[in-house]
């Protein structure tokens, strides 16, 4: 073959995708949201933290574990540049994070509801939020302030978007509506979207077109010139959780509450790829680095790689199922065991090694005096507490609720009102929380 030819039969093969790491594995807890920058990943967890990660060679590496919240972060996003990032969370706040020395540069407390989804404008000067306290909040970034809380939603707000321009800001709730704020005078305009149904995602794309999706698993395109709907895609099985998009690939990403992914070419809205999964929602997607894969998290405490240029024949599902807290009535596992894995085991291991969970390690938890567990950051509140933790004050702990033994604390509210239940799973922590012989030394010194 002349070396013309030759060159450009070469020229003209795929190019091999790169090699992603398969999972981002470090959270205590499911991932509620991620997001995707130059050659790194963020992760936001039900385990309170946030990871940053780098990516190479197959091989994700733990560069920061964000620390600052006091539950769930929701989601997160970069501010352009890479080195600031913004989280939202069940906390109520939303925190700016200084990426490079992994520290929580500012929190915004907000009124305490949950805040659900963050989003920071294409310049970088100004980010916003989405509360179930039915607003809007828009933050100064350079400034470090909040600068404009925006109230119009008749209920929670659980997206937020900005035009590509930065000028306009675009807002989705519980209310069925999809709102539109001038972000020069703070003040909305009419609604654009009347879907009935509560909007749960929005994106904001090329072409002045606005997706969002629905909790009757509606995907909407929305032409932002005219001020009207362009066309609904074929609805997912049930409620749209997540939205991703990739520019340069021109490729976005769509998951539900049933574990659909559907990928699609934004030239023409063909469907490129689906991918689904059995075992729960899709609460997080983000693109690999080069477009050509995507991560997606849910219930688990990894984020998972779905390679789909070039898609492999078969897509094996890693995720382990029944999770840990999944369990039923008829598993064969006594009473008290079966409540820890209902109400405790998300947040708390029963080992030495606390597992990056959001709450402390329960081991040698008789005895000990609330929030002594070295290394954990325990909330100011939960350590001026002057409690030990006895079969008595577990007990009161799930009769009366966190929120009435342990005050101003991060615990989440769990309440266990029925006395058989309660005592069962108290003898069983009582048991099982005691250290065996071979590891009785590896704590020994920790204050209870």
């Amino acid at each position: 073959m002349p070396r013309a030819l030759l060159a450009l039969a070469v020229a003209l093969l795929p190019t091999a995708a790169a090699a992603w790491p398969d999972a981002l594995d470090g959270h205590g807890g499911p991932i509620r949201g991620l997001a995707g920058g130059e050659g790194e990943m963020l992760s936001a967890s039900f385990d309170y933290t946030i990871i940053r990660w780098r990516l190479s060679e197959e091989k994700a590496e733990v560069a920061a574990r964000l620390v600052g919240h006091e539950a769930a972060v929701n989601d997160v996003a970069y501010v352009p540049g890479g080195r600031l990032a913004v989280s939202a969370s069940d906390d109520g706040s939303v925190g700016l994070w200084d990426l490079e020395a992994g520290e929580l540069a500012q929190r915004f407390a907000g009124s305490g509801e949950k805040v659900l989804d963050v989003a920071v404008s294409p310049d970088g000067t100004l980010a916003a939020s989405a509360g179930w306290d039915h607003a809007v909040r828009v933050y100064d970034v350079a400034a470090r302030e909040e600068v404009a809380v925006l109230e119009g939603h008749d209920g929670n707000v659980n997206a937020v978007a900005f035009a590509p321009d930065g000028r306009t800001l675009y807002s989705g709730g519980y209310d069925g509506t999809v709102r539109r704020w001038d972000l020069e005078t703070m003040r909305a305009e009419a609604p654009l979207v009347r879907h009935g149904w509560g909007v749960n995602v929005l994106q904001a794309l090329p072409g002045e077109t606005l997706l969002y999706g629905a909790a009757d698993g509606v995907v909407g395109l929305v032409d932002l010139r005219l001020g009207q709907e362009l066309k609904s895609l074929p609805p997912m099985g049930g409620p749209v959780l997540s939205v991703a998009f990739d520019e340069a690939s021109g490729r976005v990403a769509v998951g539900s509450a049933k574990g659909e992914l559907v990928l699609y070419d934004l030239a023409d809205w063909s469907v490129v790829a689906r991918f689904e999964t059995p075992y729960g929602p899709i609460w997080g997607l983000a693109f690999a680095p080069d477009g050509r894969a995507i991560y997606r998290a849910g219930l688990d405490d990894r984020a998972f790689l779905w390679r789909f240029d070039p898609a492999n024949p078969f897509e094996p599902l890693d995720e382990e199922f029944p999770r840990r807290f999944q369990v039923g009535s008829d598993d064969g596992m006594g009473a008290g065991e079966r409540e820890f894995r209902r109400k405790c085991s998300v947040c708390h291991t029963l080992t030495p090694d606390g597992e990056n969970r959001a709450g402390p390690t329960l081991y040698r938890l008789f005895g000990r005096k609330a929030g002594t567990v070295p290394g954990y950051p325990y909330s100011d509140a939960l350590k001026e507490l002057d409690i030990v933790w006895t079969e008595e004050t577990v007990s009161q702990l799930f009769d009366h609720g966190p929120d009435i033994v342990t005050p101003g604390s991060k615990m989440p509210l769990q309440r266990l009102k029925n006395d058989l239940d309660r005592d069962a799973l108290v003898a069983y922590l009582k048991e099982a929380t005691e250290p065996s012989p071979a590891d009785d030394t590896i704590m020994k010194g920790d204050g209870g």
